[in-house]
């Protein structure tokens, strides 16, 4: 988005226009993005979705793969009242631990993948790459106005059921 606004100096008698360009990513709804995806993890979530079905992401930051996003088919991964949904990519929900949360409130994510094994447990592995998280903290402009929107839903929440 792109603002503009007029100002006067009365020292030297001069307007002056000052442009703002706010490159805050936001999701339909106008809220902040916490979770995006790049585009090579998401034609490989294309690919994994005709295998697997409808698919989701958990970040748990625990012993497999440390704090690599594990993506599981829809419904394999049990959600606790206590996970956090921080958005959808590429049509796949995505959720993290309060624990982890805690520690990440204030950075965005981003889903990306590389060559290499990952974890067993999550579906990419066989295909020989791996999901991992990208990171960037939040301005205090976006940090701001996620505060002022509230704590992300918590539990078995999608997309569909928040923005009904």
């Amino acid at each position: 988005m792109l603002t503009s606004q007029l100002f006067y100096d009365k020292a030297s008698s001069r307007y002056f226009k000052e442009i703002t360009v706010d490159t805050t990513k936001r999701t339909a709804d106008g809220r902040v993005e916490r979770v995006s995806v790049t585009p090579k993890a998401a034609e490989l979530l294309g690919t994994l979705k005709l295998i697997h079905g409808p698919l989701m992401f958990h970040q748990s930051g625990g012993c497999c793969d440390g704090s690599s996003p594990m993506c599981y088919p829809r419904g394999d991964f049990r959600l606790g009242n206590v996970d956090v949904y921080l958005g959808t990519v590429a049509d796949v929900p995505f959720y993290i631990s309060a624990s982890q949360y805690e520690y990440w409130k204030h950075t965005h994510l981003t889903v990306d993948v590389v060559k290499g094994r990952g974890s067993g447990f999550s579906v990419e592995a066989p295909e020989g790459v791996r999901f991992l998280i990208r990171s960037r903290i939040f301005s205090d402009e976006e940090y701001a106005q996620l505060l002022a929107e509230g704590e992300p839903p918590r539990g078995d929440q999608t997309a569909s059921s928040i923005n009904s």
